[in-house]
């Protein structure tokens, strides 16, 4: 399994519109319409009047990450509306293999 891991930042005032944007809209679309996709976290701490989210996503592959996010796989995915809230995040998404899930 691969986990693909990307951190962008709000403002401490928009935190929660991202927060609830992830939750409701794009989490769940990412299960129906991704194959591959098995699921994710997120991350989240307020500090200097911004909000820092890491978000961690896991595919079944490599392959399906390719499908979801393009051959320049490391670009990351940002819907309009969260580009719309964000004010920073990483350049480029950082893919690790998954060696131990404990649950």
């Amino acid at each position: 399994m691969i986990a693909r891991v990307w951190r962008g930042w709000t403002t401490s005032g928009d935190g929660d519109s991202y927060e609830e944007l992830l939750r409701v809209e794009v989490f769940p679309a990412l299960g129906v319409r991704v194959p591959g996709f098995r699921g994710g976290c997120v991350l989240r701490r307020d500090r200097g009047g911004e909000a820092e989210f890491l978000v961690v996503t896991l595919f079944e592959s490599l392959e399906a990450v390719r499908a979801f996010a393009g051959r320049d796989y490391e670009v990351p995915v940002i819907e309009p509306e969260a580009r719309r809230l964000l004010v920073r995040g990483d350049e480029r998404a950082a893919h690790y293999e998954t060696v131990l899930v404990r649950e």
